[in-house]
């Protein structure tokens, strides 16, 4: 195996000698016109125009007056053009992002499609209510996370869609369709993970739930009996809230596991939320030092996992559920990009998966921060579920130069973690950089033949277009 500190030193001196180069900009022929990009800020597409719509007319108006293909951003917080398509109508969708509904009571609440978990959490704070399912980071579009059907680390809830009472879309025609398990339930299943490719999710319907007190804590759990661990003191525990275990470089074979559960003891914090618009520079440092610098590894263990193992915060669950992507956000993407991919895996293939990775990983040296695990139900709602069993996900937060040539080598170990996980009969999620070869896509997610038969009737024209759909979707 190489020696994890002679590679750090290796990509720290060929990163200052590499000049910055995006990895592609994509249009059709055309060098004039608004650019799209997302986080990853590799993929850049020129698009014809781009409107913010404030209301579903202002949707409707502009489907009507134009036959352009349509692409829809939310937070772009997809890392591979799912948001864009060139020479289209691109719809911004941040500023669609009125409260709908609010049931207290019933614990139910209807938004618009463009408002951010951060400020939901806002509205249902102050009833001690909670976000049900979402992402681990509170930065992301309700629309958004509803056309990738996210998680997070909510133990035993799964998929997003598992909390999704209903949405509203507008189909290529303009037309309004209230959509829910009882109304048009194959298009609902559809929509819910479709990535934007049958209309425009303008509102959403979700279930909430109580703002408990939660208590952390953190122990080191021998990879091997992580599973059988996992489902005796989380699962089956009736007190855990959220978990995750982190597996650290070079060897990431040493689950740090990390759980919420329900607490009764004073607060630590008294917060309820994270609070907006905070300064991440140490964060930020921090996380550069660990994955550029010879000693990274000791960086992390002192600064992170040292007080993971030994602080016991208490906190209410919004607080520790509004946490700000920006502190994972590098000082500057203008050398190197920091990126995700995840990978859903039968519990039974759990220990085969991970030597497969540990070994990929190690063979390519790449530059990977961290592996977290978590754990999903089967999701049996949604036309292409990444999750079709009780799986774990293993997601991966690595880092690469802005560079086609560091683009192409991220492609060759992605494709064989993707062979890997296939092997081991589980999918790779879809948001993240399109590295999959099409045979794969397929592989993964052969209801896509049935998802394309139902674009066909439900967008007959194709007007509803992305990098994702373009790429790999069944003719």
């Amino acid at each position: 195996m190489n020696d994890p500190v002679d590679a750090r030193r290796r990509r720290l001196l060929g990163g200052l000698a590499a000049s910055p180069l995006a990895a592609g900009v994509t249009g059709c022929g055309r060098r004039t016109g608004p650019e799209i990009t997302d986080v990853g800020q590799i993929d850049r597409t020129i698009v014809d125009r781009v409107l913010r719509p404030a209301s579903e007319r202002d949707i409707a108006r502009a489907l009507a007056d134009t036959r352009l293909p349509v692409s829809i951003g939310g937070g772009r917080y997809s890392m591979g053009g799912q948001t864009a398509c060139p020479d289209s109508l691109h719809l911004d969708m941040r500023d669609l992002r009125r409260l709908v509904r609010f049931d207290a009571a019933d614990r139910r609440i209807r938004v618009q499609a463009g408002m951010r978990w951060r400020e939901l959490q806002s509205l249902i704070d102050p009833h001690d209510l909670s976000v049900a399912i979402m992402q681990s980071y509170s930065n992301f579009t309700v629309g958004g996370s509803v056309s990738v059907n996210c998680h997070g680390r909510y133990v035993g809830k799964g998929a997003l869609v598992n909390s999704l009472r209903a949405l509203r879309l507008v189909t290529g025609e303009g037309e309004a369709l209230e959509l829910s398990r009882d109304a048009q339930p194959a298009l609902f299943a559809a929509v819910a993970g479709g990535y934007g490719g049958l209309g425009v999710i303008t509102e959403v319907e979700l279930d909430l739930d109580r703002n408990d007190r939660i208590a952390r804590e953190a122990e080191f759990v021998p990879l091997e009996i992580y599973p059988d661990w996992f489902r005796r003191r989380v699962l089956d525990s009736g007190d855990a809230v959220l978990h995750n275990a982190d597996l650290s470089p070079p060897r990431f074979d040493q689950p740090l596991a990390i759980t919420w559960r329900r607490s009764d003891a004073a607060l630590t914090r008294t917060e309820r939320l994270v609070p907006e618009d905070l300064d991440y520079a140490r964060e930020q440092n921090l996380i550069w030092a660990a994955s550029e610098l010879p000693f990274g590894d000791s960086v992390r263990k002192k600064t992170l996992t040292r007080s993971q193992l030994h602080d016991r915060p208490v906190v209410r669950r919004n607080l520790e559920a509004s946490l700000d992507a920006d502190a994972l956000e590098p000082r500057t993407r203008r050398m190197s990009t920091y990126l995700l991919q995840e990978y859903f895996v039968p519990e039974r293939h759990f220990a085969a998966f991970a030597r497969r990775l540990q070994r990929i990983l190690a063979a390519h040296d790449a530059n990977v921060l961290n592996v977290s695990i978590r754990h999903a139900s089967a999701d049996r709602d949604t036309l292409l579920a990444w999750a079709r069993q009780n799986v774990f996900s293993f997601v991966l937060y690595h880092k690469q130069r802005n560079t086609r040539s560091a683009d192409r080598a991220a492609t060759v170990w992605t494709r064989q973690l993707i062979d890997a996980v296939l092997a081991c009969e589980g999918r790779y999620y879809l948001p993240y950089r399109p590295h999959a070869t099409r045979e794969q896509f397929l592989q993964a997610y052969p209801e896509a033949e049935a998802f394309a038969a139902l674009k066909a009737r439900i967008d007959p024209h194709g007007r509803f277009r992305n990098a994702l759909w373009d790429r790999y979707l069944p003719r």
